[in-house]
């Protein structure tokens, strides 16, 4: 009985208020700074094991301060003595207070003021365009969102606005509405950057609601940031580690929430075919270099896996040891040869299988066939059907690879499903198989 009373006695201890007072400390507006919570009469920080942007967000909507952009570095704001309270913090992003969600309970925690949580909110969003870097400019002031009047709006206020948002570089800087008609209020006008700023807001403008625009004005911007994909250290093009491409820097993706909605959409923007497995904890060996990408969230329709929702672009709370991979069905196959690494070259383009025509197929193109597959050194490169006829559709002619290209779709060719061929003419390839 006794040690069910003190079983029971630290749950209650150890229970988190279900309404936490917060304030962020430290930073320079009450939008920004390290995170502390209020209960029983102290204040006291949150560590960051397991803290991601979707638990920020619940902050940013307690405090009313927009949309948080990045978890912070904790060095900017300082150090401090008042307790860590909270710990492993995991929020669906839709409560409406910090004590709605998950943790190990009220001040249990393995960490040091050196891991507190900190928050850097924002107060832009791209909306209507085809991913996050792409679309009409909106803008959060006092509770609602808002759109830019496109006076003045040129390459200078949208280099900010694709900096704030971390999306890479300007591509253009629209106006007209470009990316249709916004709703509710115009909040800037005339804004003027110089390009250097951090935020739109610290630019010179007419002022919060001074305007004498209509939504037809909206301004809107396209940022660089659809990010190339790559599968590394499988065995062959179409399975691996997961890594994208930001700003010339190839980094991994981790594995928080990732599923096979997510490696349908890696299948499908490598022209890999189907999706076959999702794979956790570096799986395919640990990566370099940056992590780029977590919580990443597909619907699987998508085309590029930089339009899923994601955590925010470098914000994570991963290592390497969590590296997501993902096994998609072959882009190319060899097929009624003697080996897996002989026969007919079929390749995979939307779900369906097709055969390639031997019109300038040499040594070089069978090279790259070869390594994409995993099968040693080309021996021969076939024409005229040697491997007898395919069906379906002829889906290449007239490639021309260099033979040290990783895929033969980077190869030089004439446009998809356009040929003068017929199955007579399928190409086929023989390699070492070693």
């Amino acid at each position: 009985m006794i040690s069910d009373f003190l079983l029971i006695q630290n749950l209650l201890i150890c229970s988190i208020p279900h309404f936490l007072s917060l304030r962020l400390a430290n930073g320079l507006n009450r939008c920004e700074g390290r995170v502390e919570v209020y209960y029983n009469d102290y204040w006291g920080t949150v560590c960051d094991d397991d803290w991601d942007i979707l638990d920020a967000q619940v902050v940013c909507q307690q405090l009313d301060c927009g949309v948080a952009v990045a978890m912070d570095s904790n060095s900017k704001y300082g150090q401090t003595l008042i307790p860590i309270v909270l710990d492993n913090v995991d929020c669906e992003g839709s409560e409406t207070n910090l004590g709605h969600c998950d943790s190990l309970g009220w001040g249990v925690h393995n960490c040091y003021h050196y891991e507190d949580v900190a928050i850097k909110y924002g107060s832009v969003r791209l909306v209507d365009g085809r991913d996050f870097c792409q679309g009409r400019v909106e803008i959060y002031y006092q509770g609602r969102w808002g759109t830019v009047c496109d006076d003045d709006w040129d390459a200078r206020e949208a280099e900010v606005v694709c900096r704030q948002l971390g999306c890479g570089q300007v591509v253009s800087a629209h106006t007209n509405s470009y990316f249709g008609y916004g709703t509710g209020h115009i909040l800037l006008d005339n804004v003027n950057c110089m390009g250097g700023e951090e935020q739109l807001a610290q630019c010179t403008n007419l002022g919060w609601s001074n305007h004498n625009c209509g939504h037809h004005e909206d301004a809107g911007i396209t940022c660089s940031a659809l990010m190339a994909i790559r599968v590394v250290d499988g065995y062959d093009s179409c399975q691996g580690r997961v890594e994208v491409q930001y700003d010339d820097v190839w980094g991994t993706v981790c594995d928080d929430g990732w599923d096979m909605a997510n490696a349908i959409v890696v299948c499908r923007q490598l022209g890999c075919g189907m999706a076959l497995e999702v794979k956790l904890q570096a799986y395919y060996g640990y990566g370099t270099g940056p992590i780029l990408l977590d919580n990443v969230h597909c619907t699987g329709a998508e085309t590029h896996l930089s339009m899923c929702a994601h955590s925010g672009l470098g914000q994570h709370n991963c290592g390497h040891h969590e590296d997501a991979g993902v096994t998609c069905t072959r882009s190319l196959r060899l097929v009624d040869g003697q080996h897996e690494c002989e026969g007919r070259l079929e390749m995979y383009l939307n779900s369906k299988w097709g055969t390639v025509c031997d019109d300038a197929w040499d040594i070089p193109d069978a090279k790259v066939v070869c390594r994409q597959l995993g099968c040693g050194e080309a021996i021969a490169a076939w024409g005229e059907a040697h491997f007898g006829q395919g069906t379906g559709t002829i889906l290449l002619d007239n490639l021309k690879c260099n033979g040290t290209e990783a895929s033969l779709r980077n190869c030089s060719h004439i446009s998809w499903d356009v040929h003068n061929c017929d199955h007579s003419e399928d190409a086929g390839v023989t390699c070492s198989l070693s």
